[in-house]
């Protein structure tokens, strides 16, 4: 089943469209890809679908927030302010968990008292970045639903932007978010 209309992340995306600005549909698209095959590929778990908002939303809303493309402390620290403002602090471990290794090359480690989320998140991230070129699993008629449902709307070229500006400032550390 295709996630297309989650009211609590359109509600986010409502509170952050300032913030977000001229990149606020590329960025709620990816995240409505990010959490479409995060939920193809993780089990359908107690809040699963609430802690992929949670997650979704601020996992890489520190570009805009911090302005910054060393992204994970300022998104995970935005995450973890709203879990506390909405009772949900129970989440923490797993939200800070899923945002900080979303961008690592290899598994999650420890993801196992996780219930799987977090590594199920990374891959789905890789979906995603890759346009469905590394697929994990998901089956080739969710990535075209997901895809034609959500087109990129100029996400990917922001991120070579970006990957391009950090490169330029930062050359012998241009992609700070990538964990082994």
């Amino acid at each position: 089943m295709l996630l297309t209309n989650v009211e609590p992340l359109d509600e986010l995306f409502d509170q952050y469209s300032t913030l977000l600005g001229a990149d606020l549909p590329a960025y709620r698209n990816h995240v409505y890809r990010l959490i479409n095959f995060c939920a193809a590929l993780s089990d359908d778990s107690e809040n699963r679908l609430q802690k992929l908002v949670v997650a979704g939303f601020f996992h890489d809303i520190g570009i805009w927030s911090a302005h910054t493309f060393d992204y994970l402390p300022p998104s995970d620290a935005l995450a973890q302010a709203w879990l506390e403002a909405n009772a949900k602090s129970a989440w923490s471990g797993e939200i800070s968990a899923m945002i900080q290794q979303h961008h690592k090359l290899t598994r999650c480690d420890g993801d196992s008292g996780l219930g799987g989320l977090a590594e199920a998140f990374r891959q789905a991230d890789w979906v995603d970045v890759t346009h469905g070129l590394i697929s994990h699993g998901v089956p080739r008629a969710v990535l075209r639903a997901v895809f034609a449902a959500f087109p990129d709307a100029g996400f990917h070229l922001r991120l070579l932007q970006l990957s391009c500006r950090r490169l330029l400032s930062h050359p012998l550390d241009p992609l700070p978010m990538m964990r082994w």
